[in-house]
């Protein structure tokens, strides 16, 4: 039988590779975690399908140990993948939001959102952006979800997550502050942020994108509604060899010019480089990054009551 080939139009190893015939082929084979509801486990966890129309579910973690109707702050965590790999349910991203549930005391909402290319940017925003509303359906402890009527402090409220995590979870804390949300901080780990060399694997999943820094969402520096943002305080977590610690840096930089009125902190990870903390969580400057959150997040909870956003790894 005499073997098919066709053409490579587009090669975007090591995530993925277009044929000139439309075929998208992935590269590796997707990981997931079970879900658990073990007594013996610190954490709990279910996935629930929020919008059946596109099948967008969430991950939601509470520790097991939570006294029936006692409330703990909330965090909504995007996780990464490059917009194109990855789940709420992959081992990293799952153990990386168990482990902070179980040091923080918090219940935490992992967003599940498609993947790009085969649902093209800006999908992943939008679906994160409805997963966040799904949330705060539940501020008034009459929402479908009874771990978060009965558990989520919305006055209490955090988001994030890094690399293209963290970029969704910092467009998401932009579009909240127009639309009058409001959040105690967001937490942007290893952030991914565009340059003004066409980033050409992100234009070719967002079309509608120039690939470079003229695009809110690659450089929220120019984007309008950056002095509203919703959040109260800002921690970028950086590593020195990150490829992207420099892009961390100039939003930094560029944030606290912008008439944004809240903190912002940095926490830079000497000698390490992009995701470590997701490659090796055992080691020993993973565990103070984990060590770091903890306390920043009892920080910022001891300070005031309103809310954060959280975003995730991989190559962005």
């Amino acid at each position: 039988m005499a073997s098919i080939t066709t053409e490579i139009a587009h090669d975007f190893s090591p995530y993925f590779r277009v044929h000139k015939d439309g075929r998208i082929e992935r590269f590796g084979k997707p990981q997931f975690i079970p879900t658990s509801d073990d007594p013996k486990s610190p954490v709990r966890s279910k996935d629930v399908v929020i919008f059946p129309e596109t099948a967008v579910s969430v991950r939601l973690f509470l520790p097991t140990a939570a006294a029936p109707n006692q409330k703990l702050p909330l965090l909504i965590y995007v996780h990464g993948g490059a917009f194109c790999v990855g789940s709420a349910s992959s081992p990293k991203f799952h153990h990386f939001v168990a482990s902070l549930v179980a040091d923080a005391k918090i219940v935490a909402v992992s967003v599940d959102y498609r993947l790009a290319p085969d649902h093209p940017l800006p999908i992943a925003y939008e679906d994160s952006w409805d997963a966040l509303k799904w949330v705060f359906s539940h501020s008034d402890g009459a929402g479908a979800e009874p771990w978060l009527n009965d558990h989520a402090d919305f006055g209490r409220v955090f988001v994030g997550g890094e690399s293209a995590g963290a970029n969704i979870a910092n467009n998401l804390a932009i579009r909240a502050g127009i639309d009058g949300l409001k959040f105690l901080g967001l937490i942007l780990i290893h952030p991914y942020f565009g340059g003004k060399v066409c980033d050409k694997l992100y234009k070719y999943m967002c079309p509608s994108s120039s690939g470079v820094d003229d695009d809110p969402r690659l450089n929220p520096a120019v984007d309008p509604g950056l002095p509203n943002m919703a959040c109260e305080r800002v921690i970028f977590c950086l590593a020195e060899k990150d490829w992207l610690v420099e892009r961390g840096r100039e939003y930094y930089e560029a944030l606290g010019k912008s008439g944004w009125g809240g903190e912002r902190e940095i926490m830079e990870t000497e000698g390490e480089g992009h995701g470590f903390h997701l490659l090796d969580p055992n080691c020993e400057k993973a565990m103070a990054l984990m060590k770091q959150l903890v306390i920043r997040e009892e920080n910022m909870v001891k300070k005031g009551r309103l809310g954060l956003v959280v975003g995730g790894g991989g190559r962005r």
